[in-house]
C-alpha cells in the first residue's frame, strides 16, 4: 500500500483526467474515493466542486456535458452514494450529454460475497451507460481513463462509467506508467449519390418541413441549418431539445413541436409532404406523433443511422458530419443544382400561404398576455416577461412539470445552447444543479433555473453550492402547491386530480436561509422588474412566483390531449 506521498493509483487517474482536458470532477465525498479525493488536492489543473446530493453531481456533469460538448466526472462513493447518480446518468443517457461517472467500492477481497454497502453497481449502470467498467489493475488506468472519455464524447454521446475499488486505488504506481494522449477522430460524409438522392426529394417536394434536434446543437451545426432553411425557404419547426437551432424571431420558425396532439404547429407537419428531419432522436418526440400513418417522405441527416420505428422509414439516410451534409445538401438543390430555383419558389408560396399563420398563431399566444394583470400569474405572462428580462445569449435551463411545456411552446429561444431542457429522460430535479454548469461553464451570461416547485425542492440543497462555489444563478419557481403537470393530465384523463397536492414553505425566506437573496412579486405588473433585480443581484438568487395553472386546461380546450 502507498505511503503519505507515493505515487497511487488514485493519482495516476486524476493525471489522467488532466490528460483529457477535464475540467471538473463533481462529487459528494465519500470514504471509498478519498484517495482520489487527496490526489485531486494536491494539484490544480482539475476542480473539484463538493455538491450537497450525488444526484447534483450528476446533473451537473450532464448539463456541462450538454453544453460543452466535453465530458466532466460525476463521482460518488460506493453504495447509497452510487444509487444516487443513477438518474442523472440516465438522465446524460436518454439525452446524449457526455459524462464520466467515477464510482468507489470496496475492496476486491470482498466483491464475491455479502458486504458491507456493497451492490454491483458495474452491473446496475450497465443499462443506462454506453460502457463501464471496473478496475482491477492499476496499469490499466492510462487506457481505461482514455476510454471512458473517448467514448462518452463519440456519437452519439453519452455517459461512461469506471469503478475504482478502494483497495486498488491505494496501491502505488511505477512513474513509467503515464496517461495516454487524447485522439482526435473526424466525420465522414455521405457519398455522393446519397446526397443526389435527398436533393431529388428536396426538388420534387412542395410543402417540405425540417424537424430539428438536438444533435444540431450538440454539433454545432446552427449556422449551416438556418443557411439551409433560408436558402430552400423551407420552415423549421424544433424538438423541445432542438431550441435554438433556428432563431425564433426568422419568419421560417414554428418555434417548438411535441406540445399536444393537435398542436400549431403540427398542422404543418399534417400538410407537408416531406419532412427534413436534421439530428432528430427519437426519444425527443415520438415519430408516431407527426406521421402516425407511417406514410410521410423523411430524409434523415444525422450522425448515426436512424432507428428502427413503423413510423420513421426514412428514404435515404444521410449519416455523419452534419454541418457538412447540410452545406452540401444546399448546394445541390440550389438554382445551379437539381432543379432548386423552381423548388425554392414552391417552397416560398406554400410558406407564405400557410405557415406564417401557424408562426402567427403561436406567436400570439404570447403576445396577448404580455401586458395581463391575472392574479395568480397567467404562465403565458410569466414566459413573456422572462423573455424580456434576458438577453439573446443568455442560458434558461428547465426542470420538468407543467413549465416545461409552457417554455419550450412560447419561450422565443435565438441562440443555441440558451434552453436547456432534459426531454429524453426528462428528469425532475435538474434546473438548480444543471443552472450551476452552466454558470461554470459561461460565467458572462446570465443563466436562469426556470421551476416548479415540486422540482425545485428536489435538489434545492444545492442553492449552498450555487453561494459557495459563486455560481450566481437566479432561481425563478412557478409556485402552485401541486404536482400540476400531473395534476393537468389527471383532469383531462379521470375528470379530477388525486394525490398531487402538497405545501411549500415560505420559499422566500428558505432562500434568504441559505443566505440567498430571495424576491416575490405582489402583482403580475410587478414580475418584470423583480426578475430584473434578481438578474442584477451580485449573488445567486431566487424569484418565488405565484402561478394560474388554470390556463392548462383552457389549452387542452384549444390544442388536445397533452403528447
Amino acid at each position: 500500500m502507498a505511503g503519505a506521498h507515493d505515487r497511487t493509483a488514485a493519482s495516476l487517474l486524476v493525471e489522467c483526467l488532466a490528460a483529457e482536458s477535464c475540467e471538473y470532477v463533481f462529487s459528494v465525498p465519500g470514504e471509498e474515493t478519498m484517495d482520489v479525493l487527496d490526489a485531486l488536492g494536491r494539484q490544480d489543473v482539475v476542480r473539484h466542486v463538493t455538491t450537497r446530493h450525488e444526484q447534483g453531481a450528476a446533473f451537473m456533469a450532464d448539463v456541462y456535458g450538454r453544453l460543452t460538448g466535453r465530458a466532466a466526472v460525476a463521482m460518488a462513493t460506493l453504495g447509497p452514494g452510487a444509487t444516487n447518480l443513477v438518474t442523472g446518468i440516465a438522465d446524460a443517457f436518454l439525452d446524449h450529454a457526455p459524462v464520466v461517472a467515477l464510482t468507489g467500492q470496496a475492496g476486491l477481497d470482498r466483491t464475491h460475497k455479502v458486504a458491507h454497502q456493497f451492490v454491483d453497481i458495474v452491473r446496475m449502470l450497465e443499462p443506462v451507460t454506453k460502457w463501464n467498467q471496473r478496475v482491477e489493475q492499476a496499469g490499466a488506468i492510462p487506457e481505461i481513463v482514455s476510454k471512458a472519455f473517448r467514448v462518452a464524447r463519440l456519437e452519439k454521446p453519452g455517459p461512461t462509467h469506471i469503478e475504482l475499488p478502494e483497495n486498488i486505488a491505494a496501491t502505488t504506481v511505477p512513474d513509467d506508467v503515464r496517461p495516454l494522449a487524447p485522439t482526435q477522430a473526424y466525420f465522414p460524409e455521405p457519398t455522393d449519390e446519397a446526397i443526389a438522392h435527398a436533393a431529388r426529394l428536396i426538388a420534387g417536394s412542395s410543402r417540405p418541413i425540417v424537424l430539428a434536434g438536438n444533435g444540431v446543437l450538440r454539433r454545432s451545426a446552427s449556422p449551416e441549418l438556418r443557411a439551409f432553411a433560408l436558402g430552400l425557404h423551407v420552415p423549421v419547426a424544433a424538438t423541445f431539445m432542438g431550441k435554438g437551432a433556428i432563431d425564433d424571431r426568422s419568419h421560417l420558425s414554428l418555434l417548438a413541436v411535441g406540445l399536444q396532439a393537435r398542436d400549431h404547429v403540427l398542422t404543418g407537419f399534417d400538410r407537408s409532404d416531406l419532412v427534413i428531419a436534421v439530428g432528430y432522436d427519437l426519444v425527443e418526440y415520438a415519430p408516431s406523433r407527426w406521421n402516425p400513418d407511417g406514410r410521410k417522405r423523411i430524409i434523415h441527416i444525422d450522425t448515426t443511422p436512424a432507428e428502427v420505428d413503423a413510423a420513421y422509414r426514412p428514404d435515404v439516410e444521410l449519416i455523419g458530419d452534419i454541418e457538412g451534409t447540410l452545406r452540401r445538401l444546399l448546394a445541390a438543390v440550389l438554382p445551379s443544382g437539381i432543379g432548386g430555383q423552381d423548388a425554392r419558389a414552391r417552397h416560398a408560396a406554400h410558406e407564405t400561404a400557410a405557415h406564417q399563420d401557424l408562426r402567427n398563431a403561436i406567436l400570439a399566444d404570447l403576445h396577448a398576455y404580455e401586458a395581463d394583470d391575472g392574479w395568480p400569474i397567467r404562465p403565458q405572462k410569466a414566459i413573456a416577461d422572462l423573455r424580456r428580462a434576458l438577453r439573446p445569449d443568455d442560458i434558461v435551463v428547465s426542470d420538468v412539470g407543467a413549465h416545461k411545456v409552457w417554455l419550450a411552446r412560447l419561450y422565443p429561444t435565438y441562440e443555441p445552447n440558451t434552453v436547456v431542457i432534459s426531454n429524453g429522460f426528462a428528469a425532475m430535479g435538474i434546473a438548480v444543479p444543471g443552472a450551476i454548469a452552466a454558470k461554470l461553464v459561461h460565467p458572462d451570461r446570465r443563466v436562469v433555473a426556470l421551476c416548479g416547485d415540486g422540482g425545485f425542492l428536489m435538489n434545492s440543497q444545492e442553492l449552498e453550492t450555487a453561494r459557495r462555489v459563486g455560481a450566481n444563478i437566479t432561481v425563478v419557481v412557478w409556485r402552485d402547491e401541486g404536482y400540476g403537470l400531473i395534476d393537468w393530465k389527471q383532469r383531462i384523463e379521470f375528470g379530477q386530480p388525486f394525490g398531487v397536492d402538497f405545501t411549500n414553505p415560505d420559499i422566500v425566506a428558505y432562500a434568504q436561509s441559505f443566505g440567498l437573496a430571495a424576491f416575490r412579486p405582489s402583482t403580475a405588473a410587478d414580475l418584470y422588474p423583480v426578475l430584473m433585480r434578481a438578474l442584477e443581484h451580485d449573488g445567486p438568487s431566487v424569484v418565488d412566483v405565484p402561478i394560474d395553472y388554470r390556463e392548462n386546461l383552457r389549452l387542452t380546450e384549444r390544442l388536445g390531449a397533452l403528447s
